[in-house]
């Protein structure tokens, strides 16, 4: 017999990274992070599945009480012909209304910022997870340096005792 209820399978409940911006983790005090939807047109989508997209240089902010994603670079798909996107448009987050009320609120502080931390696939829907930062110091990068090079250098050494 057969078992009733949903069956996730494998591939439903992996999730695969389109794009990382890892420059995000050395430039930022990752706060608190929020998974959000985005508003996406068919091109825009068949580019992503593609790979090709660039986050580095975006970011995000609240416009008449939405939230928007500025500044990524998805290249036009090439099969697209007429029906293609443009590469740098704003493009829409989807999320809950308690959640939107809760990051603007920390997003409007003074020294914080929304920043894009990974772009990928879940469930077949594309999703953003957007951090709430504070920008770090110099001295600030420096130290986090010295204490992964640390950890670096205990792990090597664990590794080599065995």
């Amino acid at each position: 017999m057969a078992k009733s209820g949903k069956n996730k399978s494998v591939s439903e409940s992996s999730e695969k990274v389109v794009s990382e911006n890892r420059r995000a983790r050395h430039d930022y005090h990752i706060l608190d992070t929020l998974e959000c939807g985005i508003v996406l047109t068919g091109s825009e989508v068949k580019s992503l599945r593609n790979g090709r997209v660039s986050i580095a240089d975006s970011y995000a902010k609240v416009k008449n009480g939405e939230l928007w994603f500025i500044g990524c670079d998805i290249p036009e798909y090439l099969e697209a012909n007429r029906f293609n996107h443009k590469p740098k448009r704003d493009r829409k987050l989807l999320l809950h209304k308690s959640e939107m009320r809760r990051f603007a609120e920390k997003a409007f502080e003074k020294g914080f910022t929304l920043v894009p931390l990974k772009l990928y696939f879940s469930r077949g829907r594309a999703k953003l997870l957007v951090g709430l930062c504070k920008g770090k110091q110099e001295f600030d990068k420096r130290e986090s340096k010295k204490k992964a090079d640390t950890e670096k250098g205990l792990r090597m050494s664990m590794m080599r005792r065995r």
